[in-house]
């Protein structure tokens, strides 16, 4: 199977540590140019820049708000100006702010959800993509093939207390890809979401107690969670010409919860 990566030009929002890191890998791996993008986690960014160097492939890091569309708007810039275009774009990026649900964490009833904290949750969840989708295209229409994987969650489907926004974002972002998948077909772009559930990331494992992960794992079909390098091996397909007729799917990676 031949994903057709060499020297394709591949965005990854968020790639400072988690999915957005062993994504951004993942592509580097397949000789892909990788530009990555992080908020406040320049150090994180700058790591999964190295370890992509010292794989023998080549790096780009740049700085994104995803609660500034000029912000986001002067990444494809950067990430064009010297490779020439964009071939790939992976929506890592998020932020749930303080509207983070965790073990122990005493979340507020919905209605007294500040309205602050759910329009800026939707907004860093589901506009910020928006912007990112409208920032890209330019540069990736006219060459007849590109792949776009936004990554959604698995809490969309599941739902969680306290998560209302976060998962109504999340949600939105599958009849984007559908609205998506019929305009982009045509050109040659391909769009997909990519659903994870629960994934070990530096975070779940940092707030995470052994025993819930460990019951977590028992729940699943599969009987264990997912790594950050399950879900990254479902975008580099779906983001690459292995994928050749994936389109307008939100294809779920979660031990089949």
């Amino acid at each position: 199977m031949k994903t057709d990566l060499t020297d394709k030009v591949v965005l990854v929002t968020g790639a400072s540590r988690g999915i957005g890191r062993a994504t951004a890998l993942a592509y580097a791996a397949e000789g892909a140019r990788v530009a990555i993008t992080y908020h406040r986690d320049e150090t994180g960014a700058k790591e999964t820049a190295e370890q992509v160097a010292a794989a023998g492939g080549s790096a780009l890091v740049v700085p994104h708000d995803l609660a500034d569309p000029e912000s986001i708007h002067a990444v494809a810039d950067t990430v064009a100006a010297p490779w020439g275009g964009i071939d790939v774009l992976v929506t890592c990026a998020m932020e749930w702010g303080d509207a983070i649900p965790r073990p122990g964490r005493q979340m507020p009833a919905f209605e007294d959800v500040p309205p602050d904290q759910w329009r800026r949750v939707l907004h860093t969840c589901l506009d910020a993509v928006f912007d990112t989708v409208q920032a890209v295209l330019p540069r990736m229409r006219g060459r007849e093939w590109g792949r776009i994987v936004l990554l959604g969650a698995g809490l969309a489907d599941a739902g969680m207390v306290g998560a209302g926004a976060y998962g109504a974002a999340k949600s939105g972002l599958y009849g984007l890809v559908r609205s998506l998948a019929w305009e982009l077909g045509p050109a040659g772009i391909l769009v997909n979401l990519v659903v994870p559930g629960q994934t070990l990331t530096e975070n779940v494992l940092a707030h995470a107690s052994p025993q819930f992960l460990e019951n977590k794992a028992k729940s699943l079909p599969s009987g264990r969670m997912n790594t950050p390098d399950d879900v990254a091996r479902t975008v580099v397909f779906l983001g690459s010409a292995a994928n050749g007729n994936v389109h307008g799917e939100a294809l779920r990676v979660t031990g089949g919860l």
